[in-house]
């Protein structure tokens, strides 16, 4: 249903629908009498343009246009404005496009972490098979030698067939979903809490802030530890590499809540576990946030570029999604779980 604004010629709000006031979230009649402004600014001269319709009683449609409710949530629009020059009213038709531009985004970046999956997969069998070969050949030949020196180069070489094999093994990852059962999604959190104190100790603060209303999740539990864990562990280790110039003691919070009435790709689920790792670092690059969860692409000198890859890939299995904003001194990493019954 359109959302339908109706302003006089002062452009005071004289009736809103059912439709503009759950897009806008205002109550029409509290809004009643009010300016136009009072629901909504922007930066796209949309009152200007309001009063120059009105004035010339002219017909006009602004595509993407940015507002910025009252609640300061950002909203873009289609928006359409007839004025009514007879009675000197206004009607704003208003089609909000965030859901939209959010599923047609979500939509492209599926698309492409799974081509990127599969070539990567493609690329990892082809190194992994001779692999061990050359692991095989070096074995045989260290048999051989007689030297001590010289059976230094074949444990080298054994050994870093093997980190190879390793790194090779993760970016296969895992390709199916495991056991699923129902499980408490603090259960995970807590698991992967401890795990990080066993590692870090006290030299980062690690809070809660959980919603414990939230009901179960079907999922595999050694999944969700790994795909939260490697999240976790992304900002942890930015956390400990930034400069001393932060003022604030290094923080990663850990946030859960309920999502109503949510879109993942084009499926409605009417709950989803919202989970949430928030850190207080540097932040990411720019020129990094679009491809972060693809494989290879990391930001740190010591990364591979696999984890959040892996974490993403896990999620997806059990039909929810991960997404990432990013700000010098806040970085939110957000997994979104379906709660209904979400066997494969």
């Amino acid at each position: 249903m359109t959302a339908v604004i109706v302003l006089d010629d002062t452009l005071v709000i004289q009736h809103m629908n059912a439709s503009a006031e759950m897009t806008l979230g205002v109550s029409g009649e509290k809004m009643y009498g009010k300016p136009i402004n009072a629901i909504f600014s922007s930066t796209d001269g949309t009152p200007q343009s309001l009063q120059e319709a009105l004035r010339d009683n002219r017909n006009f449609t602004k595509r993407r246009a940015n507002w910025k409710l009252h609640n300061q949530n950002t909203l873009t629009v289609d928006y359409s404005v007839i004025p009514s020059g007879e009675n000197g009213e206004v009607v704003i038709e208003v089609q909000p496009l965030d859901r939209l531009l959010r599923i047609s985004r979500e939509e492209a970046m599926l698309s492409s972490q799974e081509t990127s999956r599969n070539l990567v997969r493609s690329m990892a069998h082809e190194i992994k098979n001779p692999l061990g070969g050359i692991r095989g050949a070096a074995q045989l030949l260290s048999r051989e030698l007689m030297n001590d020196d010289l059976e230094e180069y074949t444990r080298i070489i054994i050994e870093e067939t093997d980190r190879l094999r390793d790194l090779v093994d993760r970016m296969l990852g895992p390709h199916k979903s495991g056991e699923r059962e129902s499980l408490n999604i603090h259960e995970v959190i807590e698991h992967v809490l401890s795990m990080l104190k066993a590692e870090v100790g006290s030299l980062v603060y690690l809070k809660r802030d959980y919603d414990p209303s939230i009901p179960d999740i079907s999922a595999d539990k050694s999944q969700m530890i790994q795909a939260l864990l490697n999240i976790a562990r992304n900002a942890m280790q930015s956390l400990i590499e930034r400069d001393d110039s932060c003022k604030e003691a290094p923080r990663i919070t850990f946030e859960t809540r309920i999502q109503r009435h949510y879109t993942i790709g084009r499926k409605y689920h009417p709950l989803v576990a919202k989970v949430s790792v928030i850190d207080n670092g540097p932040g990411i690059a720019p020129e990094l946030i679009e491809d972060i969860f693809f494989p290879m692409i990391t930001g740190r000198a010591e990364g591979t570029g696999l984890g959040l890859a892996i974490a993403q890939n896990l999620v997806g299995q059990h039909h929810g999604l991960i997404e990432c904003t990013s700000e010098k001194g806040k970085t939110e990493f957000t997994l979104y779980l379906p709660l209904e019954n979400n066997h494969a």
